[in-house]
């Protein structure tokens, strides 16, 4: 291992529409020598995530874009190999911002140190970290399901819909997923439990999907893509249906925005409510989400798969098959391997 030498990167382009691997360059750049209360972290897994998509935007969101020339933006857990930290001593596990590089160097703000017991440390990326923790609160704080209602999940199969398709079973609601695929259809139906599923790369009609499946209506809509899928759900929403906007990845490429009816009158007539979520609303919560998903991943309740490609070199592919739904699970790379 060579400790001097840190291949990283960086974000050299925005995309207009699509990204692309052109948007990206990898750098060989030297580790620098850690100050004062700073630590060294070895990377040992990498998540790409759709949010990504707007941060290589140059543009107001909620969180600044990603720079130009920078490392590009992105969670990671590691193994600290170097510490002049007393709170963060060699040999840690530990999650944070660190983004697509082998090594990181940090001060502690925005780091968390990784419980080995509970589940493998790839898990804190996934399940037990933000997308785990997205659909753990967005289902239960902002879609509160009711025994027996009806929830619809899109990118049913991907690392939020699938849990959150899983703790609406365990709340005891009836389950219709939508992915791409029927690989990942029959994934949802006989490993996680689903009741239903639309599989939306064959079916030609979504409506007629949504009456069949769906019967007496939608009271939760999990929107994880936007789109045409949002505005035939919307038409079969109940009285009082409850719509977490979680993410609009159909839409994330777009050069202009598509013409298409507004959503105020379903909403109007059946007093429904659309509301945005971000996971870091109940950072102050994260312990409670994470040691709670991790008892039902004990008790056999909840299930994860992850997609995993191997080596740095594999960042940019990794997150250009999030667009293309060729992922099938959380999709992370494995960048290293621990002391």
């Amino acid at each position: 291992m060579n400790e001097k030498s840190n291949r990283c990167w960086l974000l050299i382009n925005r995309p207009i529409s699509e990204p692309s691997e052109d948007d990206f360059e990898i750098r060989e750049n030297p580790i620098p020598d850690l100050g004062k209360n700073q630590f060294l972290v070895k990377i040992i897994y990498l998540s790409v995530d759709p949010y990504m998509r707007g941060r290589m935007r140059d543009g107001a969101s909620y969180a600044p874009p990603a720079a130009l020339d920078e490392v590009m933006v992105g969670g990671a857990v590691g193994q600290i190999i170097k510490s002049n930290n007393d709170s963060y001593s060699e040999g840690k596990i530990v999650q944070g911002n660190f983004g697509w590089q082998e090594y990181a160097v940090s001060d502690g703000v925005g780091v968390n140190v990784v419980d080995t017991s509970l589940a493998p440390i790839s898990t804190s990326l996934g399940v037990l970290g933000m997308p785990g923790l997205t659909a753990y609160f967005g289902l239960l704080e902002v879609g509160r399901p009711v025994l027996g209602e009806t929830i619809v999940i899109s990118a049913a199969a991907g690392a939020v819909g699938s849990v959150v398709g899983q703790i609406a079973k365990i709340k005891g609601c009836n389950v219709v997923g939508i992915a791409g695929g029927s690989e990942k259809c029959r994934y949802l139906e006989e490993e996680l439990g689903f009741d239903y599923t639309i599989d939306y790369k064959s079916q030609l009609n979504i409506s007629n999907a949504l009456d069949s499946t769906c019967p007496k209506g939608i009271d939760i809509y999990f929107d994880n893509v936007g789109g045409a899928i949002l505005d035939e759900v919307l038409n079969h929403i109940n009285l009082g249906a409850r719509i977490p906007i979680c993410g609009m990845i159909s839409e994330y490429n777009l050069s202009e925005p598509q013409l298409v009816p507004r959503p105020t009158r379903a909403l109007l007539v059946n007093r429904a409510r659309m509301q945005g979520l971000l996971v870091w609303d109940w950072v102050e919560r994260r312990q409670e989400g994470i040691e709670q998903m991790a008892r039902w991943i004990k008790e056999g309740k909840l299930h994860y798969k992850e997609d995993i490609l191997e080596g740095i070199d594999k960042a940019p592919e990794a997150f250009l098959k999030l667009f293309k739904g060729q992922n099938f699970g959380k999709q992370i790379i494995k960048v290293g391997d621990l002391q």
